[in-house]
């Protein structure tokens, strides 16, 4: 009988088998968004356990643990973490047909060599295995990017972040290039709580005491500056949606000027503001030749209960459905009428946005770079089988997937990395059962074989740009 994880996991027939074992299997892995901790990489952190590396931080699981009942005491809270870890054995069998049933199986194989399923029969024997490899010299932050050969990793940070940890990798003699991503966000959205807080600490980062709009422009254009001279090549905005209002300088100079003083502003001041400094930021981004980021369509912080006694990012977020065309269409028509469009992903989490997406870029691609506007891999709740064959299809359909940039795994978790071979195997099964049936050539096995390997490694080493090492 043979495992559940074997070398054909996912490939139908003789031809995805070809395309994945001769193109794709083997290419280095370029994960150009992530957000993994660049301290632990820094330091080769060491976990304690296979609970501290594969369950703390991932939200995924934890909303899984909750659905099935599992107390909070053995998702995030005060449990012990062997109990915390026999409580994700237990619920394992029940992810059936949800993607971390893959993922976890995939992730023991790659990075453990079990093949045996995780359920309550085994837990115990497989927390023990683990976690005696998880605490050791071989299993640190960075011989676990060795062991999956991940040529760079991107994370993602706050424009007030001082990026000692990338200057300290910049320097070392470890092989995977580390670099980062420019996420401003918290500067963006004028709404939140605590902004005028953080406007006060990030003008004391770039130096300057924010007063104005213009101050706050001349701060995050210091910041870009810093981190453009650390390395980095792009950025990353995780937005409800695109905001493209009309605005005046008077009108955002006024709306800055209530906000600091503290006094209430309206939702559309809101989304004027929002709209000029997006603008702002991308024309910036345009004059520094990064690549620009934007994950549109999450629905953040729905239990107001559980964001109150465990933050924000801890599994209480869901797919909204915000209008994305018109804005989003405004928005780039804006920044390209006057030459200032740079590199842009677009990544949706609304499947019913695929097409939107798909077509959408295809308005901006002016022929100046190969697949300049970009229709990002299924993200988040559309990371999974379904999710990513729709998207590749709708990509195909719409536009050339054979520019597409590929994967990335958009995680907090140093065991994610499979996700990339999760969609490899997807990919390629895909055009193998269309060569099967006749849809695309036999003969341009070799062809096809050179695609699958530029939408695995290629196009995004093209794409990036970025130094490895």
């Amino acid at each position: 009988m043979s495992t559940f994880i074997n070398d054909n996991f996912l490939l139908e027939n003789k031809f995805a088998e070809e395309l994945y074992h001769n193109y794709s299997k083997n290419q280095p892995i370029i994960d150009y968004h992530n957000h993994l901790n660049p301290q632990f990489i820094a330091e080769d952190k060491i976990f304690n356990n296979i609970t501290d590396v594969w369950i703390k931080g991932d939200h995924y699981k934890w909303r899984a643990m909750r659905t099935l009942g599992i107390n909070e005491q053995f998702v995030t809270g005060n449990g012990s973490d062997k109990d915390k870890f026999l409580n994700w054995a237990k619920t394992v069998p029940y992810t059936m047909r949800n993607p971390l049933y893959h993922w976890t199986h995939l992730e023991l194989a790659r990075y453990f060599d079990i093949t045996d399923l995780l359920n309550e029969k085994s837990a115990e024997r497989i927390y023990d295995e683990t976690s005696a490899k998880v605490n050791s010299a071989e299993y640190s932050t960075r011989n676990l990017l060795r062991k999956v050969n991940a040529e760079l990793v991107c994370t993602t940070e706050d424009p007030i972040d001082s990026l000692d940890f990338h200057e300290q990798l910049a320097k070392s003699d470890f092989k995977t290039t580390v670099s980062t991503a420019f996420r401003p966000d918290k500067a963006i959205l004028i709404a939140n709580d605590g902004y005028n807080e953080y406007l006060d600490v990030l003008g004391q980062k770039a130096s300057i005491s924010i007063n104005t709009y213009a101050d706050l422009q001349a701060a995050l254009r210091n910041r870009i500056e810093y981190f453009n001279a650390n390395g980095c090549q792009l950025c990353d905005h995780g937005l409800d949606q695109i905001y493209f209002e009309n605005y005046t300088e008077s009108e955002v100079n006024a709306i800055f000027k209530k906000k600091r003083e503290n006094q209430a502003i309206s939702n559309e001041e809101a989304l004027k503001f929002q709209s000029a400094i997006l603008v702002f930021l991308c024309e910036t981004y345009h004059e520094f030749g990064w690549v620009q980021q934007f994950h549109l369509g999450a629905l953040r912080n729905n239990n107001a209960r559980m964001h109150r006694i465990l933050g924000p990012d801890t599994g209480w977020d869901s797919i909204g459905d915000y209008p994305q065309a018109q804005k989003l269409s405004a928005f780039l028509n804006a920044l390209d009428s006057k030459d200032k469009l740079t590199k842009t992903i677009i990544y949706n989490l609304n499947p019913a946005d695929n097409e939107v997406m798909a077509t959408m870029i295809g308005n901006f691609n002016d022929g100046s770079v190969r697949g300049k506007v970009q229709f990002g891999s299924g993200w988040w709740f559309l990371d999974q089988k379904d999710g990513m064959t729709k998207q590749l299809n709708a990509l195909s359909n719409m536009s050339l997937i054979s520019c597409f940039v590929g994967m990335l795994t958009d995680s907090r978790s140093f065991l994610s990395f499979p996700r990339h071979e999760y969609f490899r195997r997807i990919l390629c099964n895909l055009l193998g059962d269309e060569i099967k049936r006749g849809e695309l050539p036999a003969s341009e096995m070799e062809w096809i074989g050179k695609m699958v390997s530029d939408i695995s490694y290629g196009n995004a080493k093209e794409y990036f740009k970025f130094p490895v090492k």
